[in-house]
């Protein structure tokens, strides 16, 4: 890379945020921090800017603006906020990659406008492609926007095809952990509690990740989210349980050939990977050991004790606007779960219910997408009531 590539990191101070700013600095002749921004977390994304020192910082909830911009007025760093402000330095022309690692449908909006000024992207933020997979996709092919997936498994499939372009495609085989319930029985699942959800046994990952991974509605996101990446119908991708989540996907061609990306589980790989494309990096991570796994397991996931995958299937093969409902209706019961007004159980009943209440739409548009979320979430939360 003959200049550095300068980043903006929309959810600087998540999970997948504060990783991205190790590699970052790790490989600070590469790399350069241009934007961050986050949502509440302001002590973080304050000793954040007063590390990297990026250009810009947004804050999107205004009523704590003031604090980062007296934080920061030392500084030549510009301070905004809100989500207006987010979706405008996206669109910057000193920004040559833009990193969304936002949590859930609130990263739609900054990534379309990313997409729309022809950014790369590493997509961070599955949820945007679940909620409006076709709008970002024609987008991005209109406007040269490339997406690079950082997702564990969408990086593995990325990588597999690398090189592959001549070749078709049989199917794409997404692993999954299992998560901490894999095996459990019905009356197990019944008693789940926060703590237990939220104690994976691989990944360190955020809050409402970790719960999604439980529920195994994170696998299903993945298949919506690997559609629009890949091309490939539902009938062509296909969930396996891999419990010590050392390969991270597969991809099987015509002849029948097997390509596999493997390694330990370390979000900072796909990271990096994504920043750097289309080059590898030198690193020091840790590395895979078979001495240290000398058996490496699959299975078939339990479609009737996690309902939420095949709910996932269901509204991608129906379309439309109920992908979006699927994940408003995840949302609003997975706050409710980590509130104590839902129990684990209850939360893909929750789901499947709003899914069938929400008026369908076959070729939404934009503002369809953001009625939608809100009706789902407005119908979920009156279910959760009653």
């Amino acid at each position: 890379m003959s200049e550095k590539k300068r980043i903006a990191i929309l959810g600087s101070t998540g999970s997948i945020g504060t990783k991205s700013l190790e590699v970052i600095e790790n490989n600070s002749d590469i790399f350069e921090v241009e934007v961050l921004t986050a949502n509440n977390n302001v002590d973080l994304l304050i000793s954040q800017a007063k590390k990297f020192r990026p250009n810009v910082v947004v804050i999107a909830n205004k009523d704590r603006y003031s604090k980062v911009a007296e934080a920061l007025k030392s500084l030549p760093v510009k301070v905004y906020a809100g989500s207006d402000a987010i979706n405008q330095v996206v669109e910057m022309g000193s920004v040559d990659l833009v990193l969304t690692a936002m949590v859930g449908y609130s990263g739609l909006i900054p990534t379309y406008h990313a997409v729309r000024s022809g950014k790369t992207i590493a997509l961070a933020n599955k949820e945007t492609l679940v909620v409006a997979g076709e709008l970002i996709t024609r987008l991005a092919i209109e406007n040269n926007s490339a997406i690079i997936p950082v997702d564990s498994e969408h990086s593995a499939i990325f990588q597999c095809l690398v090189g592959e372009l001549a070749n078709r495609v049989e199917k794409i085989i997404l692993t999954c952990s299992g998560g901490p319930f894999r095996g459990k029985s019905s009356y197990e699942l019944e008693n789940v509690t926060v703590d237990m959800a939220l104690d994976h046994p691989n990944w360190d990952m955020g809050t409402k990740i970790t719960i999604d991974s439980a529920t195994l509605i994170n696998k299903g996101f993945e298949v919506i989210e690997a559609h629009w990446l890949f091309g490939l119908p539902s009938s062509k991708i296909e969930v396996i349980v891999h419990p010590q989540s050392i390969v991270h996907s597969m991809v099987q061609f015509e002849d029948g050939s097997l390509k596999a990306q493997m390694g330990l589980p370390d979000m900072r790989l796909p990271i990096q990977y994504a920043l750097g494309f289309p080059y590898r990096i030198k690193n020091k991570f840790p590395r895979f050991d078979f001495n240290n796994f000398p058996t490496l397991s699959f299975e078939q996931p339990d479609l009737i004790k996690f309902r939420n995958l095949a709910l996932a299937y269901e509204a991608l093969n129906t379309g439309g606007n109920t992908p979006c409902v699927l994940n408003a209706a995840n949302e609003v019961v997975v706050q409710a779960f980590l509130e104590g007004r839902t129990g684990f159980t209850d939360m893909p009943v929750l789901i499947e219910k709003t899914v069938k209440e929400v008026v369908f739409i076959k070729d939404p548009g934009l503002d369809d997408l953001i009625q939608t979320n809100i009706e789902a979430r407005r119908i979920t939360e009156s279910l959760i009531s009653s």
